[in-house]
């Protein structure tokens, strides 16, 4: 227990600036967890902890509550509580990616399980958390161990055709996910269970202010300190911010108080310019080991895409500007072509898609054709007569039949288009595979 009287106020605006970078992913994760996992009367709720909910239908331009929504791999959503005892996830065999990753209260992951990492055959994993010591038992695929005791999972399954029937096929998957305290995996007593917290209201403005700090000090309670972070810790304990949840920005000194503010609106600053000089996903996202120290660009990634994927999952590509050098790219001004030569399609160990989106809301398209993406797996797909393969980016449908079999319908204004590979080669992941140009083309005329 710390005593902020005691503490040195050079050194407080220094360490706020560095401890809102550090928790900022922490209070990012709690503004989704708060309303899934614990209000119950909001319209998110999954239910609470230890179930999931499942989102099989696809989305389309009516759903605008998520930005540049992922129409490849619709959601599973669960939060688990590990403080009274481990979990075990079991999946099913399947023949389809899928993937369901495990991140912790900062959005490191702790694992995944999915086609990927542990395979296409069915399976049961025991996720344990920070205080358990016990031994797996029999039968287990796999154990996950999680530095944090409250952890999330954002699953993804592939779903293929929007059809009723690939809808209903999904369904079927994702009802045979199933998340077990681990007394009834084993069918034996039940441990006490863990307190209740009293869980803090979230509300919008707790980022921008002081109540960052009893915010985080509440979430540190879950989050036992790691010697890579001993030293922040340690200054923030100082501060009285402890894990005990009993922060009390009123009770500071005037000094302290204001030197914390000052800190704050410091690395608000810092991170809205990281922000600003993102270029790439790569290195963003990741396990522990692989995000190290770089508190900076786990902050970055919570603002830009929480929960997003490491890149040798999932490998992000973008076209923000045209082969003209128009940013962005405007489908009332031109149309465009992607030419894939041969042998130069998307490297990818399950599927890739490019998805269109309206700028500047980030939405799907809507369209004649309901296509919002096209990849590998749409059907009717026209190769070139060299083995290429030629996307049509445009406004109105072609009037050719093999350019509409591959038209991936714009706006009637400006756009992007976003490249997802799931399970990528290593070329992309090293650079000797890139992005084509999007090439612009003269307008094509009126709709077929």
């Amino acid at each position: 227990m710390g005593n902020p009287a005691l503490v040195d106020p050079a050194t407080v605006r220094a360490t706020a600036a560095e401890a809102w970078i550090w928790g900022y992913p922490l209070l990012e994760n709690y503004r989704t967890l708060y309303p899934q996992a614990v209000d119950d009367a909001d319209p998110r709720h999954v239910g609470g902890f230890g179930v999931f909910q499942h989102y099989p239908q696809p989305s389309t331009p009516a759903n605008t509550d998520v930005v540049t929504p992922n129409n490849d791999t619709p959601y599973s959503w669960a939060w688990l509580d590990l403080r009274a005892e481990p979990w075990v996830v079991s999946v099913p065999a399947e023949d389809r990616y899928y993937v369901l990753p495990l991140h912790e209260l900062d959005t490191a992951y702790a694992g995944f399980i999915g086609a990927r990492t542990t395979g296409q055959e069915a399976g049961d994993y025991l996720v344990a958390g920070p205080g358990w010591q016990g031994a797996a038992p029999d039968g287990v695929s796999g154990v996950i161990r999680t530095a944090t005791e409250l952890i999330g999972i954002v699953g993804r399954t592939y779903l293929g055709a929007s059809s009723p029937e690939a809808v209903e096929e999904l369904k079927e998957i994702q009802q045979q996910y199933r998340l077990r305290p681990l007394h009834a995996y084993t069918d034996t007593p039940a441990p006490p269970p863990a307190p209740n917290p009293v869980w803090p209201v979230w509300r919008e403005e707790v980022l921008g202010g002081i109540e960052f700090f009893s915010f985080l000090d509440f979430l540190l309670g879950f989050f036992p300190a790691l010697p890579a972070d001993a030293d922040l810790r340690g200054r923030l304990t100082d501060l009285g911010i402890d894990g005990r949840g009993e922060f009390e920005p009123a009770a500071l000194p005037i000094g302290t108080r204001a030197e914390i503010e000052r800190g704050i609106a410091d690395a608000r600053a810092e991170l809205d310019r990281a922000a600003e000089e993102l270029t790439s996903s790569a290195g963003a996202f990741g396990t522990r080991e692989q995000l190290g120290a770089r508190y900076l660009t786990r902050a970055v990634a919570a603002m830009k895409g929480l929960y997003g994927l490491p890149t040798e999952e999932a490998w992000y590509g973008v076209w923000e500007t045209d082969s003209e050098g128009n940013h962005p790219p405007n489908g009332s001004d031109h149309d465009f072509v992607l030419r894939f030569g041969p042998g130069e399609t998307p490297p990818v160990r399950f599927f890739w898609s490019a998805t269109m989106y309206s700028l500047p809301d980030r939405m799907l398209v809507d369209n004649t054709l309901d296509r919002y993406s096209i990849g590998d797996r749409t059907p009717g797909l026209v190769h070139d007569p060299d083995g290429g393969l030629t996307l049509h980016i445009r406004h109105k449908r072609p009037a050719d039949a093999e350019h509409s079999a591959n038209w991936l319908p714009a706006p009637d204004g400006p756009f992007t288009v976003v490249l997802r590979l799931y399970g990528p080669a290593e070329s992309a992941l090293d650079g000797r595979w890139g992005l084509p140009p999007l090439t612009v083309r003269a307008p094509g005329g009126d709709p077929a």
